[in-house]
Parts: C-alpha cells; structure tokens; sequence
C-alpha cells in the first residue's frame, strides 16, 4: 500500500497505527514526527522564580507525594472494551451532575478563591490554574501554594502541562484523591509553553500526547481529561479527537482556535469546528471560546451540542457572568433591554478578597485580580492604580480601604442583567436558566 509523506502529520500517524506493516514503517514515522522520544522538561526560570512569592498562611493543607505513595487500586483501560470506556466516562459525566457552567483553567488567575467566587455566581464546576508537572513533583512549595482546594470545590479539574508520562502520573497521584478530573494541557499556545515544550505545542508530537494520556488512563483512580487547541484543518482536529478518546480520554475540552491565533479578541472561535468534534466523538464534550455573556453560553450549548461551556478572560473582568450578570462593553445595541444589576466590580472584589482571607494564596494573585477587576475603575482614577502599585507589601485593610476611596470619589462602574430577569441567578439556578430557556 503506498502512502503520500505531504500528509498532515496527523493522518499520517494514523495510517501507520492501523496499518499491519506497522513496524516496518516505524524508521518513516521518526522522520515525520523529528521526534517521538520523551524530552526532558525545562522550564525557564521565571517559573522556579515565582516559588519565591510570599505565602499569606502556614495553614493551607499540604499534599505531599508521601501522602500518595499507595494511591487507590487503578483500573488498566486496557482490560476495557471501547464501549466499557465510554460508559464510564458518561456515569462519571452525570454522577456530578453534568456541569454545564464552568470557570476555564488560567495561570495564576483559576486559583482557589477566585473558584469559589465564580461558584457563588453560578459557576456548576473549575479548572485550577495550570500545574508545572515536574514543578509540583520536586518542590513541596509550590505543591503548598499552587494548589489548594476545599471540600466545596467541587467538581474540580486539576490541569498540568508536562512532557514526560511517568513524571505526570507521580504529580497526578498526588491531586487524586482531591479532584474529579487530572486534565492534561494540550492547548496553552504561549511562548512559554514552547520553550518548555507542553501545551499547544505538543500537537507536533502526537505519540507522545498519546503516551501521556495512556499513563494516567492505566494508572489513576479518576479520568483523565484533555483540553485541547484546533488544527488548521478540520480533519486533523478530527482524528486527534479520535486518537485521545481511545487513548482513555474520558472528557474533552475543545478551544476553537488553533495554536497560532492568540488574541480572543481578533480571532472568534470556530463553533463549527467544535461542533464537529462533539459529533465525531462519544465522551462528554466542552467548548471554549466566544463566552461574555448567558447568551454566549446559551447561544453556545445550542449551537455545538456540547455538555458544558468553558469562560476564562470575561470571567476576570467578571466572575458574576454565570448569574447573568454583564459589562458595560456587552450591552451595546441591547441597552433598552438591559438594567443595572445591583452589584458592581467593586462588590465582586470585596467577596474576593474575603475568599483570600478564608483560603490563602500568593499575593500576586491577588494583585493581577485587583487590576482585572478595577481596570475600568483605574482607568477613571489613575491616581489609585499609582497608589495601589507603589505598594510592595500589600495588605487586606489597604485593598478594603482602597475600594471604598474609588466609591468615595464618586466611581460607579455598574454589571448589567438583561430587564427580562431571565438570565439572573447568584446560585446554581442559572445553570436550569441555561437548560430552559
């Protein structure tokens, strides 16, 4: 059988998997992929600089991988038919209660506070923010300060990126027992996601991907979930869909954007594409992209037939998205069926910093929340911006008091709701608005 080399990497890869001369044509798979080989992690150094950051309280619960040393019997997805596979990664699905609201995995932005915040205003489940495998496995302080959860952050999704299997599964059964998902991430399109070799840019090395995604489905006690980037060409998103569901997948998170574009706000993500996925594969699907408002979402869910819709970036400006609320820059042409909500980003701040009182984390978490959050508050009074980050040791009672200076200044910046109510909930109601309406 011959086969033409100017195939996307993708196919090709497949072709070679099914084809019985498999072996045979291992020396031209090699030079396809440059290389399938394992790579060694090596982050740049800003990441071991951040393990610097002062934490707020020695009281934060520790998981130490001595605590995991004998992790719960794992079933080998090997010993499982296809069709036992997705059965079990339906009744996981719905054992938590199918979550359809979901706050999106962000570097330093996803953490614990900023979870449960997004859960009072409706989020139904959230992805912590992305966990350096080798990192967490070799550092217990960032283990400490990076990941923290509660007995209400439920459900959860603990993302890592990584490059080695066996280094991803000894940080993954560290979260086990902790979390409903270990999510593998397949779709960061960073700079620092191709120096370090992981995310996005591991789509030119599918073996490995594959590999990585065997190793927790063989070996963990929980699913493995992936979220992942689009490819340029529908097919090849297509089959990698394919490839990570038999791999032992058992959700899949789709970005539909691909690795080159970005910018959320230049480049709209592609429904259709996600839409496609959901119909090529037969595990619980999630869309992200295109996500400012219940509309999006409801628009969204309606559109693909996805299970779940994924927010990150509105989510920072504001995490009452899932109750209904809105900004400024989402009402226009809607104004005369719009009002004001009655809370503002103010409001959201103060519930957010009583969060980080309760559960503590690095203080530049805090701070790259307080200027999402009162950007546009800032962008009216420059001079409190200047003040806040003159301040190298920040306090509670100096952001409290700062919050109350911008209302004293006569500040309002005020989150809307749509006049017809029906998109407004402060709890898990908006998720049955969603499904409703």
């Amino acid at each position: 059988m011959k086969f033409k080399f100017n195939q996307s990497p993708l196919i090709c890869f497949l072709f070679f998997k099914q084809n019985p001369n498999y072996r045979k044509y291992s020396s031209q798979i090699n030079r396809v992929y440059m290389a399938t080989s394992v790579v060694t992690q090596n982050p740049p150094s800003t990441e071991e600089e951040d393990l610097n950051d002062d934490k707020l309280c020695s009281s934060i619960s520790s998981f130490s991988l001595n605590e995991t040393q004998n992790p719960p019997e794992s079933v080998s997805i090997s010993s499982l038919d296809k069709e036992g596979r997705i059965e079990r990664a339906w009744a996981h699905w719905r054992k938590l209660g199918e979550p359809k609201l979901i706050v999106a995995p962000m570097v330093d932005n996803s953490e614990l506070p900023f979870r449960m915040l997004c859960r009072k205003y409706g989020a139904t489940a959230a992805y912590t923010p992305m966990l350096h495998s080798r990192i967490f496995t070799e550092t217990e302080k960032y283990r400490t300060t990076e990941f923290t959860t509660c007995k209400e952050d439920r459900p959860l999704f603990v993302q890592f990126c990584a490059n080695n299997p066996d280094t991803l599964l000894e940080a993954a059964q560290v979260v086990a027992p902790h979390c409903d998902y270990v999510d593998i991430n397949l779709g960061c399109p960073q700079r620092i996601a191709r120096r370090g070799y992981y995310g996005a840019f591991l789509m030119d090395n599918l073996p490995l991907v594959k590999s990585l995604v065997e190793k927790l489905a063989q070996n963990l006690p929980v699913p493995v979930s992936c979220k992942i980037r689009v490819f340029p060409k529908l097919e090849d998103t297509l089959a990698y869909a394919r490839m990570l569901e038999d791999a032992g997948c058992a959700l899949l998170a789709v970005h539909g954007r691909t690795r080159d574009e970005k910018d959320g706000r230049k480049f709209r993500a592609d429904w259709s594409a996600i839409k496609a996925v959901k119909d090529a594969v037969r595990i619980p699907v999630l869309a992200n992209g295109n996500v400012r408002h219940m509309e999006d979402v409801k628009n969204c869910l309606k559109d693909t037939g996805v299970d779940g819709v994924l927010s990150a970036e509105t989510l920072l400006e504001n995490p009452a998205l899932f109750a209904g609320f809105r900004t400024a820059e989402w009402i226009e042409g809607e104004e005369e069926s719009t009002k004001v909500g009655g809370i503002d980003q103010g409001d959201l701040l103060v519930d957010y910093l009583k969060l980080c009182e309760k559960y503590p984390v690095p203080w530049r978490m805090i701070r790259s929340h307080v200027h999402k959050l009162l950007g546009d508050w800032f962008k009216i009074h420059p001079e409190v911006r200047e003040d806040f980050n003159k301040q190298s040791n920040l306090t509670f009672e100096f952001l409290y008091d700062m919050v109350n200076r911008l209302r004293d200044l006569g500040t309002t910046v005020p989150l809307y709701v749509k006049s017809t109510g029906l998109e407004v909930s402060a709890n898990n109601d908006s998720e049955q608005a969603v499904c409703d309406s």
